[in-house]
C-alpha cells in the first residue's frame, strides 16, 4: 500500500522513526511529508533514510517534475496518515486551509484518512479542537487517540498522548483490507 506519512510539530514526532520503520518492514511505501514544526523534533534525513524515499517540506521542494509533488502523492496515496497530528495542523484540515504541503495533500487526496492527534491535553479538550475534530469525522476522517491518561511531555497527567506506534500499525493492517471509498 501507499501511504503519506505526514508528521507534524509535537515532541511525540520521534516516534515517526519508529512507525515509518515499521510500516517499511511490512512491505508498505512510504512518503513522509513534514511540517516546518516537526523538523524541530525529527530531522527529514533520517525519515528520508527509513522510509527510502525523499520527504516532503516545503512546496518550494517541488521542482523536479513538472507535476507538483504535492499533487502526485495526493493522487498515488491509498492511505493518507498523519501520526503525530498537531492541534495546528487539525486546524487547517478541518478549515481546508493548506499553507504547507502536508496540509495540500489531505486537501488534493481521495485516500482513506487516519490522523492520531497527539498533544497537551488542556489542547486536545479545548471546544476549538473537539469542534475541528467533529468536523473532520463528518468529513470521513478516521481519528485513532490520543490515549486518554498518561504523562505528557509538558509534564502534565492526562489525555493527549500520541497512540502506540504499534496500534496505528494494527490500524494501516485494517485500512490495507478495507476498500476505499
Amino acid at each position: 500500500m501507499i501511504i503519506v506519512l505526514g508528521i507534524t510539530g509535537s515532541i511525540a514526532a520521534y516516534k515517526a522513526a519508529d512507525l515509518a520503520s515499521q510500516l517499511v518492514k511490512e512491505g508498505h511505501e512510504v512518503h513522509c511529508v513534514m511540517t516546518r514544526a516537526a523538523t524541530e523534533f525529527i530531522t527529514p534525513l533520517t525519515l528520508q533514510v527509513i522510509s527510502r524515499n525523499p520527504v516532503l517540506l516545503s512546496l518550494e521542494d517541488e521542482k523536479h517534475s513538472w507535476k507538483p509533488g504535492h499533487i502526485e502523492l495526493a493522487d498515488r496515496a491509498e492511505l493518507f496518515l498523519v501520526a503525530p497530528l498537531s492541534a495546528d495542523t487539525l486546524a487547517n484540515f478541518a478549515h481546508g486551509l493548506a499553507p504547507d504541503p502536508l496540509s495540500s495533500i489531505y486537501l488534493a487526496t481521495r485516500a482513506q484518512v487516519l490522523l492520531a492527534p497527539a498533544m497537551n491535553g488542556n489542547m486536545w479538550e479545548h471546544p476549538a479542537t473537539q469542534r475541528n475534530v467533529a468536523r473532520l469525522q463528518e468529513d470521513g476522517c478516521t481519528f485513532l487517540g490520543p490515549e486518554q491518561s498518561g504523562m505528557l511531555a509538558c509534564g502534565y497527567e492526562g489525555p493527549g498522548r500520541l497512540a502506540p506506534v504499534d496500534a496505528i500499525v494494527d490500524a494501516v493492517q485494517t485500512y490495507q483490507s478495507t476498500p476505499p471509498h
